[in-house]
């Protein structure tokens, strides 16, 4: 029989390719949007959970516009962690496992090296704070609960860092981006179906399994944002990609702060689930291409 998923979210970049990625796993996914799921009411969303009595749930919506948690601190509070929190309640209740997605904006980026899971953590802004809370109080009330966390999402839809380069060099704009904040961009994609190959893994295993607890999932390899906009560019214009620019994160301030190297180690994921996340240059061809077919089929 297939594993029930239920899916909070349907719009964002990961709940987008679960949807689009499910017919292709022995999964019955069900998603709710939040016109019927809003995690803006907590109660409200982990009574979902009940109705529905899932095998597994993938809550893949969240409060992402880290620069305005700083002003609406309540509301990414309520949606980042005690709905996480509710939900994840309900799932132990009814005897589901919980995937969370969580950030690499848990942690300050002051390490100088890969974060390993386990390592301290020490949010720089109120995005990263919420999501450290959710992360908590998930793994605190449900036992069979896989927190996963992943960096710089981007993909053919929604709004991320890709579709927002291609489109300041189509209107010409100067190309000036931060070269001292480092990470490991993540395909939706690819994120997507890292969870849903787990779904029967994570329906069948018992508490303590070490498919449960904290986990990393990105694409292989560094880079800083100019780096990534280089490989934007190489991939979509080859030979004729707009020359870019390296400015400091002092250069350009913003309300929430960023760790400076936030990378995630990702071995310990690979070890448990028998996993090898690829290059993030492969995947990001993909999400070009897409993009440029979507383009090409768009009418004058």
């Amino acid at each position: 029989m297939s594993v029930r998923v239920l899916q909070f979210g349907t719009t964002g970049q990961l709940a987008r390719e679960v949807i689009r990625q499910a017919p292709d796993h022995d999964v019955a996914l069900t998603a709710l949007s939040r016109a019927e799921a809003d995690l803006a009411d907590p109660d409200k969303a982990a009574r979902r959970v009940a109705e529905h009595r899932p095998d597994v749930v993938v809550l893949a919506a969240a409060y992402t516009a880290v620069d305005q948690a700083e002003t609406e601190t309540l509301l990414a509070r309520r949606v980042n962690a005690e709905a996480p929190g509710a939900i994840a309640r309900a799932c132990a209740s009814c005897g589901a496992a919980l995937v969370h997605v969580s950030t690499d904006y848990v942690f300050d980026g002051a390490k100088g090296a890969p974060y390993l899971p386990n390592d301290p953590t020490g949010p720089l802004n109120t995005y990263g704070l919420t999501k450290l809370e959710g992360e908590r109080k998930v793994l605190d009330a449900c036992p069979r609960a896989l927190v996963v966390r992943t960096s710089w999402v981007v993909s053919a839809h929604g709004r991320n860092f890709v579709k927002t380069m291609l489109r300041l060099a189509a209107e010409g704009r100067p190309l000036n981006v931060v070269d001292d904040q480092f990470g490991r961009p993540t395909s939706a994609a690819d994120l997507a179906g890292f969870v849903l190959s787990q779904a029967r893994r994570l329906a069948d295993a018992p508490a303590g399994d070490p498919a449960f607890g904290l986990h990393h999932f990105a694409n292989a390899g560094e880079t800083s944002w100019r780096g990534f906009a280089e490989g934007i560019f190489d991939l979509a214009y080859g030979d004729r990609a707009p020359a870019v620019g390296a400015i400091a994160t002092a250069d350009r301030p913003a309300p929430a702060a960023r760790p400076a190297r936030g990378t995630l180690d990702t071995s310990a994921t690979e070890a448990v689930f028998g996993v090898t996340p690829r290059p993030w240059r492969e995947a990001l061809a993909e999400i070009v291409a897409e993009l440029q077919n979507q383009t090409e089929a768009s009418p004058a």
